[in-house]
């Protein structure tokens, strides 16, 4: 049974309907009524005008998908700068990647070369055994601190003290960011996490390991350097070094370990700006930047022939 309510919605909405428009409730589209942001907003993109040119745009050998990583993760960062090493030095089909257990756990989602995984910790030790069944491979592991400084630093060891013709690339945030926060082999003296929340006691987990600087004195490793990724001028630096690293696997001289500093601002409980403020004030006093070894005499000379 239809209500008077009802009835008389309806025939006021008739009656509506039979009315003249108000065009001045209209919204128009003139200059006048579109602010200067607006105006903006509706524009053409500059970049595709024929006056100008493109400066940059994804390399070929990443995947055009969007990231799992939080707001403001360096490995997003560290991801594009591998990739843009591959590209540019032409061996995307000459590349083999793996990728380890952790935040990066889907690295080969995003990388268009050939990857393969490995179980948590062994990356190194499959590397290995891709290496030395195609040794005109370039190979490389890319690896977190509790992969690599935790879980796998047996294999991780025992690889470099073979020399092994691989690339190492080491991500140090100092905190296990795939399971909620624990602490790192690297976690910093007074850090706080899910594991020490009254920060990290030297008495009781010890110092802080330098993974850099334990490995450079085993007479596998060949190039040594830490770098990281929160400003311009780093980033630089962290392509170069990783340029360097593919390159040197020429030379089958042993293995090559890059290090990268990065931020994990969600396990830091910090802003992305936050985060990265923290690596320049904090974690490069304890792990300061730089190369840490480097090819010396005859196979300097050789380096320069491959550059």
């Amino acid at each position: 049974m239809r209500s008077e309510e009802h009835t008389l919605v309806e025939e006021e909405l008739i009656s509506k309907k039979d009315e003249p428009v108000n065009k001045s409730a209209e919204i128009t589209n003139t200059p006048e009524s579109i602010t200067a942001e607006e105006h903006l907003i509706a524009e053409k993109p500059r970049c595709l005008d024929e006056d100008y040119e493109m400066v940059y745009h994804k390399p070929k050998t990443m995947v055009d998908v969007s990231m799992h990583y939080c707001p403001g993760c360096a490995h997003s960062l560290l991801h594009k700068l591998i990739m843009e090493a591959v590209d540019e030095l032409g061996i995307q089909d000459k590349t083999i990647g793996v990728a380890p257990v952790g935040c990066a756990v889907f690295a080969y989602d995003y990388m268009n070369i050939d990857m393969t995984e490995a179980a948590h910790g062994r990356a190194s030790a499959t590397a290995t055994g891709i290496k030395r069944l195609l040794p005109d491979s370039y190979v490389f592991t890319y690896q977190g601190d509790g992969d690599l400084a935790a879980i796998g630093i047996a294999e991780t060891i025992h690889t470099i003290n073979r020399g092994e013709n691989i690339a190492i690339f080491f991500m140090n945030n100092a905190v296990y960011g795939m399971t909620s926060g624990q602490m790192a082999p690297t976690s910093l003296i007074g850090m706080k996490t899910t594991t020490s929340p009254y920060g990290r006691d030297v008495h009781e987990y010890g110092e802080p390991i330098k993974v850099s600087e334990l490995i450079s004195h085993l007479p596998g490793s060949f190039y040594v350097t830490r770098q990281a990724v929160n400003s311009a001028t780093a980033v630089r630096k962290a392509k170069k070094a990783i340029m360097n690293a593919f390159k040197y696997q020429k030379l089958n001289k042993g293995t090559c370990f890059v290090e990268i500093i990065g931020n994990c601002p969600s396990n830091w409980k910090m802003t992305p700006l936050e985060a990265s403020k923290f690596i320049d004030s904090e974690m490069i006093k304890v792990f300061p930047l730089g190369d840490i070894k480097l090819p010396k005499g005859e196979d300097l000379k050789l380096l320069e022939e491959v550059k």
